[in-house]
């Protein structure tokens, strides 16, 4: 095994999480496909490369944004911590704090479309 290439996300609405992860994280759509029977696969994923999140239609009574309770179950590295901070907000991201500055980097929790927190990190240069 050299790498995780895809993890399945579960959305409510595959356009509307493909607008958030593309518009407000600035990710790119991979593969967005309709096969027979109307089964749709939707991947995006960072444009530098790395793995990408499969769009899955969660099923009725599945959660949504709460599959790790309130821990951060995902982590989006960025080399310039003010640049995204700001694209994130100009899109209507909300951070649960301001960015704090940690041995491991520059840090914020923000929340995903459904209410999940992550992390928004730089790491430290050098």
């Amino acid at each position: 095994m050299n790498r995780l290439q895809n993890v399945t996300y579960l959305v409510r609405d595959q356009d509307e999480a493909v607008r958030f992860f593309v518009d407000a994280l600035g990710f790119e759509v991979r593969q967005d496909e309709t096969f027979a029977g109307g089964w749709r696969r939707v991947v995006v994923g960072p444009a530098a490369g790395g793995t990408g999140f499969v769009l899955a239609v969660a099923a009725a009574g599945a959660p949504v944004g709460g599959q790790t309770g309130e821990d951060v179950a995902f982590f989006l590295e960025t080399d310039d911590f003010a640049a995204a901070h700001a694209q994130m907000r100009a899109h209507g991201v909300h951070f649960r704090e301001e960015p704090r500055h940690e041995p491991y980097g520059t840090v914020a929790i923000f929340e995903d479309l459904y209410g999940a927190p992550w992390d928004l990190i730089e790491p430290p240069r050098g």
